[in-house]
C-alpha cells in the first residue's frame, strides 16, 4: 500500500493542491484522498481545517488528466474505494543520473531552513538521506546541527517540500526508511507520523509572540503627524 501511495505522488503534479480541491468539490473521505494524493489522512484534515497550506488553490486532477470521473464517482459512492491514477500517454520522465542533486539558484538560500526543518521534526531520517532531499553536504548538515553554520541564529525551520527543494513522496520515503533502521514495525511507523502531524499542526496554530504582534513593530515611530489630527494642527499654525 505504501508503494502504491508513493507511485501515485509521484505521479501527480501538485498532490496537495489536488487534495485541497478534492476536498472543496467531492464528499471523500480523508482517507481516500490521503491514499490518492500520497499524503497521511491527518495532513489531508489538517488541510481541511486550514491549520497548514493556506493560500493554497486547488488543482482538478481531472481536468489534468490525471483522474477519470468514472474513478471519481466510483470512490464517491463507496468510502472504502480506492482511486486509481489515470493512465497518461505522456513519455514518462527521463530519471536523471546519480550524483549531486541540482538546486535553482533563487532555492539555495532556502537550504539551510529545509536542513534544521529536518533535524528538528525528523531526527530519524539520516545525513545521506538530507543530502538527497536537499543537495547538501554531511558538513553543512553538522555546522547546523552543532549551530556553527554561518547565521544559525536567523535559521527558520521550513518545509523542504513547500519550498520545492524535494516532493512529499521523497520525504516520507526517508522517513520510514529511518524508522524502520530504528527497528520500527509497520504499525509503529503510522502512528509515530500521527503524532508527528498533530505536534506540527499544533506548533503552525500557535499564536505569534506578543512582541511579533504588537502594532509598534516599526519602533515606536509617531505617526501623529500624518494623520489628519496633525495636518489640521499644520494648517492652523500657517493661519495664525
Amino acid at each position: 500500500m505504501c508503494a502504491k501511495r508513493a507511485e501515485i505522488a509521484e505521479g501527480l503534479l501538485m498532490p496537495k493542491a489536488t487534495a485541497v480541491w478534492l476536498v472543496e468539490n467531492t464528499a471523500l473521505t480523508f482517507e481516500q484522498i490521503g491514499d490518492f494524493t500520497g499524503l497521511h489522512y491527518i495532513e489531508v484534515q489538517a488541510l481541511a481545517d486550514e491549520d497548514v497550506g493556506r493560500g493554497i488553490v486547488g488543482r482538478s486532477p481531472i481536468d489534468h488528466s490525471e483522474l477519470t470521473q468514472e474513478e471519481l464517482d466510483k470512490a464517491i459512492a463507496d468510502s472504502g474505494y480506492r482511486m486509481k491514477m489515470a493512465k497518461s500517454d505522456l513519455p514518462g520522465v527521463k530519471v536523471r543520473a546519480k550524483g549531486p542533486k541540482y538546486t535553482p539558484v533563487a532555492k539555495r538560500s532556502d537550504k539551510p531552513d529545509a536542513i534544521a526543518y529536518i533535524l528538528k521534526h525528523h531526527p530519524e531520517v539520516s545525513d545521506a538521506q538530507i543530502c538527497k532531499l536537499c543537495g547538501t553536504t554531511k558538513p553543512t548538515i553538522q555546522s547546523i546541527r552543532d549551530r556553527t553554520y554561518p547565521g544559525s541564529s536567523g535559521l527558520k525551520p521550513r518545509h523542504p517540500v513547500d519550498l520545492g527543494l524535494c516532493a512529499y513522496a521523497e520525504l516520507d520515503y526517508a522517513i520510514k526508511k529511518g524508522l524502520r533502521a530504528q527497528g520500527k514495525t509497520d504499525e509503529e511507523i503510522k502512528a509515530h507520523k500521527a503524532r508527528m502531524y498533530q505536534s506540527q499542526e499544533k506548533e503552525e496554530a500557535a499564536p505569534e509572540p506578543a512582541a511579533a504582534q504588537s502594532g509598534n513593530a516599526l519602533g515606536g515611530f509617531d505617526f501623529s503627524n500624518f494623520l489628519g489630527g496633525g495636518n489640521k494642527s499644520s494648517s492652523e499654525e500657517s493661519g495664525s
